[in-house]
Order: structure tokens, then sequence, then C-alpha cells
């Protein structure tokens, strides 16, 4: 009886083996994928505050708003850890003219050899955010 027992427990041992070799890859995957989401998020939300903050710096600037905007989007990013970041400023001049601010990031995929396999492109992570304020004055 007791070697019945002990031969049962044994076999179930492999069945454990063989599970645990399946899920470890999926389980590794699924840490990748959420770490590259993380990044991305974190890239689009540093874009996205130095979009506001250029816009919004660049609106009270009487002089020069374009480059205020500019020099400020540029300040807002600049100690993002994470991320490649482009930024555009258009408009601007006068009073109550539009000032557009878009910032562009750019983020690695270290699942990019992988997507391919679920249909999608091998290319890095990508985004870009955008802000347009009204310049103040009278």
């Amino acid at each position: 009886m007791v070697k019945k027992h002990l031969a049962r427990m044994l076999n179930r041992r492999g069945d454990e083996f063989a599970e645990s070799a399946i899920a470890f890859p999926i389980v590794v995957l699924l840490l990748i994928a959420l770490f590259n989401l993380a990044l991305a998020a974190f890239a689009a939300n540093n874009a996205s505050n130095a979009a506001n903050y250029g816009a919004r710096i660049g609106s009270v600037q009487q002089h020069g708003a374009t480059g205020a905007a500019y020099a400020a989007a540029m300040q807002s990013i600049s100690h993002a850890p994470v991320g490649d970041y482009q930024i555009g400023v258009a408009g601007g001049g006068f009073p109550g003219a539009t000032i557009r601010v878009d910032v562009t990031w750019n983020v690695p995929n270290y699942m990019a050899p992988l997507m391919s396999f679920f249909g999608g492109s091998p290319g890095d992570l990508s985004g870009s955010a955008s802000s347009t304020f009204r310049q103040e004055g009278w």
C-alpha cells in the first residue's frame, strides 16, 4: 500500500514539472509585455506633460512664444530616464493666436522579435501628444 502511494506521488511530481515547463515561458513573456507597456505609458505621460507645460509657458509669453514653448517642453522632458522625444511648436506670435506643442515619443520594444508571430510590427513603440493654448495678452 505504501509503495503504491509513493509511486503515485512520484508520478505527480513529473506532471508538475511538465506543467511548470509549459507555464514558465508564458509567464516570462507576459512579464516582458507588461514591462513594455509600462515603458510606453511612462513615455506617453512624459510627452503629455511636456506638451502641456510647453504650450502653457508659450501662451503667457509676450515675445518669442514659440521659443519659450520649445524650451519649456525640452526642460520638462530633459530629466526623463526613458524614451526619445521630439518636439514641434507651431503658431503664436500675437495675442489671441493659438500655440500648439507636439511631442512625439519612442521607446524600445523588447518583444519586437516575437511580434511577427502575433501579427504585429517588429518596430519600436511610439506615439505623440499635443497641447494647444491661446496666447494671452492685450
